[in-house]
């Protein structure tokens, strides 16, 4: 049996959809049909709204962690839309990202993280007044120092930034609030976080 751990903030709680509608559950059950058995409902420290800081400090208070199988990180889109720095974002997700490894016993094949998707892409971000573009470029700003931290420990990654962009027409994608991902999106991120095999080496 497996254990999953999942961190992040509304788009790894999945707000807006089913919990079994979770990109990481939808996940889980595609493993699962693979012949990997996995712990479930999978354990989640996330919560609509937290930025990097209010993460740490949840996983703070829900010490011990224990060990974890696989660890998942997904942050950094709160701390954009309030404004933050990327340089104190990325002291902060570097930070998680040793968290993400203890939780694995030091092992990088077994973190994954996705990277922040781009809410200006969705109808809440084209009825919000701000400039997308600068949205988008900060989004794009921040992927890039979570990018080179996974690169520099030999994380694995996954873009699910450009899902988001690409489908940002196509309404089924959209959660009813017009802001978070719908369970059809989830399930892209899902299907391509199977692409990458990364149960293979368990």
């Amino acid at each position: 049996m497996h254990h999953l751990l999942a961190l992040g903030d509304s788009y790894t709680i999945g707000e807006a959809v089913a919990p079994d509608q979770r990109w990481v559950e939808q996940w889980a059950d595609l493993i699962q049909t693979e012949g990997h058995a996995i712990a479930r409902p999978v354990h989640v420290i996330a919560q609509t709204g937290w930025t990097t800081d209010e993460l740490a400090q949840a996983i703070t208070l829900a010490q011990p962690l224990g060990a974890w199988d696989l660890a998942t990180l997904l942050i950094g889109v709160n701390n954009q839309y309030h404004g933050r720095d990327v340089d104190s974002f990325d002291r902060e997700f570097n930070a998680l990202l040793d968290t993400a490894m203890a939780a694995v016993a030091d092992r990088p094949e077994r973190v994954q993280v996705l990277s922040i998707p781009d809410w200006g892409q969705t109808p809440f971000g084209a009825a919000c007044g701000r400039d997308l573009i600068q949205v988008s470029a900060e989004i794009d700003a921040y992927n890039q120092a979570i990018t080179q931290r996974c690169s520099a420990r030999s994380i694995a990654l996954l873009d699910v930034t450009v899902l988001t962009r690409r489908f940002s027409a196509d309404p089924r994608m959209h959660a009813e609030d017009g802001l978070h991902p719908s369970a059809a999106m989830y399930r892209l991120w899902a299907e391509a976080l199977i692409c990458t095999g990364k149960f293979g080496r368990l």
